[in-house]
């Protein structure tokens, strides 16, 4: 295999932001196909990438002897079936986060790809930005002596969807938001959460306060992990001033920052004595070589049969945590993580 041949599953946002990468800036991979239950969307998604291969049932992309790996980027609750039966398929798995429902799923995501010897690998981008590639180097290289707390944020300007209310569904915004933080907070400490305790409350769409008493906008969440270090996450939905992706690592000697609120460096001063810079409008625009980065990253663990950079056990660990994190805010109280 010279090239790897993608399929992408699940053509909104992020899936689409992959594919384009394959189509242009991925040396050695190529979008050959999309697939997607809505026939309108899946032809529209194939016109945009200028490709004509599309289907609607993911099982015939499995059969198509053309794909060598999938790009599953719909939602959460789909991704173990057609996951497992990629594997079954002998094809390579790329997964968006969160990986899966609960612990359970993710245990038959990684089976299913050991058994049939394939890659499979999570969608944490952020492990491949430029930015936080260097703070690790540098906590690694003890430039800020020894860590004390990582602190992570993430506050969307998006309303959620409907399906998102519903925290049975969707595993609520710790899930769908805070998926990222939570695996930055592991990479960043090398370490695996001991005890968490989250509070949560809706503060920006009451109007489904009656028919989704449980779901959250906004949450926080602090952790104890195994090696001493601290953590603490912030979660938000709905903010409307725009994407705000933030990181402070501090240490015994020192603190590093990772991002900003700014999307330009433009500054404008008035007549009026006031001052606007722009703010950073979605994630697509933040991380947008990351998303290059771990695509070139999961073709080359095809192609030179290597470890892939993100694991399944990364992408589980991250749904364990999350777990934890929605039974504290329910129960109250901390919630500690059994081994």
């Amino acid at each position: 295999m010279q090239k790897v041949n993608v399929c992408l599953i699940g053509s909104g946002r992020a899936g689409m932001i992959h594919a384009h990468n394959y189509s242009k800036s991925v040396p050695r991979g190529a979008i050959v196909a999309v697939c997607d239950p809505v026939a309108a969307t899946a032809q529209a998604a194939a016109a945009e990438l200028g490709i004509s291969k599309w289907y609607q049932d993911y099982r015939e992309v499995l059969l198509d002897r053309e794909v060598d790996a999938v790009l599953i980027a719909c939602p959460t609750k789909y991704h173990r079936e057609i996951a497992v039966a990629a594997a079954g398929a002998k094809k390579h798995i790329f997964c968006e986060k969160p990986m899966a429902m609960n612990v359970a799923e993710c245990d038959e995501m990684i089976a299913a790809a050991d058994q049939n010897g394939v890659k499979l690998q999570i969608g944490f981008m952020r492990r491949f930005d430029e930015s936080f590639r260097e703070a690790k180097k540098m906590i690694e290289e003890g430039e800020i002596g020894e860590i004390v707390l990582v602190k992570s944020q993430t506050r969307g300007p998006s309303k959620p969807k409907e399906w998102m209310f519903d925290i049975a569904k969707s595993n609520g915004p710790l899930a769908e938001v805070n998926s990222h933080d939570i695996d930055t907070l592991r990479w960043l400490t090398g370490s695996e959460v001991k005890r968490v305790f989250a509070i949560g409350g809706n503060f920006r769409n009451k109007e489904v306060a009656n028919t989704y008493p449980d779901f959250y906008d906004n949450v926080i969440m602090n952790m104890e992990f195994e090696n001493g270090m601290q953590g603490c996450i912030d979660g938000a939905m709905y903010v409307q001033y725009g994407y705000d992706a933030r990181v402070e690592i501090l240490g015994t000697d020192g603190v590093i920052c990772i991002g900003d609120m700014h999307e330009k460096k433009l500054l404008t001063c008035t007549r009026h004595q006031a001052m606007k810079r722009p703010t950073m409008h979605s994630w697509t625009y933040l991380f947008k070589d990351a998303y290059i980065a771990e695509d070139i990253s999961f073709v080359n663990a095809i192609l030179d049969n290597t470890p892939v950079a993100v694991s399944g056990f990364d992408g589980k660990m991250a749904v364990y945590v999350v777990k934890a994190g929605n039974q504290s805010i329910v129960e109250k109280k901390i919630i500690e993580l059994i081994k």
